[in-house]
């Protein structure tokens, strides 16, 4: 009897929507935006979460402590957006946890990972602008990156999303 070679793992056939993963309201618009369009486009959703160095790092254990817990609440939190993005856009999403520096995991994944087509963040409405990564992506290495960024108001509710897409 003949062996078969494993069939190959298949590429996303739409538009990979690429959200970076935070605790904020502006990143729950961005979500849930990128589902509405991955859904209408038959692309997928991938979440990047980045656990960035502890800023205390005198002792190591206590660091160590640190990033575990950090990585376990990562792993939780992922595990929900990974359920919502599987009942808002019907398929489940790429996940990719990164350890370093946000802006600069996000532009490493994004060069490494052909497949991301799009990149949606969430802008805060707050005084204080629409915050440092999306000052940062849209300001001064937009035209350095290989995908288009779609910037998403964080003060819209579901219905007003919804609406859009």
């Amino acid at each position: 009897m003949a062996e078969t070679e494993p069939m190959p793992a298949q590429a996303p056939t739409g538009r990979v929507f690429l959200i970076v993963v935070d605790a904020t309201a502006e990143m729950r618009a961005a979500l849930r935006f990128a589902c509405n369009r991955a859904k209408k486009t038959a692309g997928r959703v991938a979440l990047l979460y980045v656990l960035e160095p502890a800023e205390f790092q005198q002792w190591m254990a206590v660091e160590s402590l640190i990033q575990e817990e950090r990585r376990e609440e990562a792993e939780k939190l992922l595990q929900d957006l990974s359920a919502q993005v599987n009942e808002i856009a019907g398929t489940m999403p790429m996940v990719y946890v990164r350890e370093g520096e946000r802006a600069a995991q996000i532009m490493k994944l994004i060069e490494e990972e052909p497949s991301i087509s799009i990149l949606v963040l969430g802008a805060g409405a707050g005084p204080e602008g629409p915050g440092p990564l999306v000052n940062y992506l849209v300001g001064k290495m937009a035209g350095k990156l290989r995908v288009p960024i779609t910037v998403v108001p964080g003060k819209l509710n579901d219905e007003q999303i919804d609406a859009l897409t």
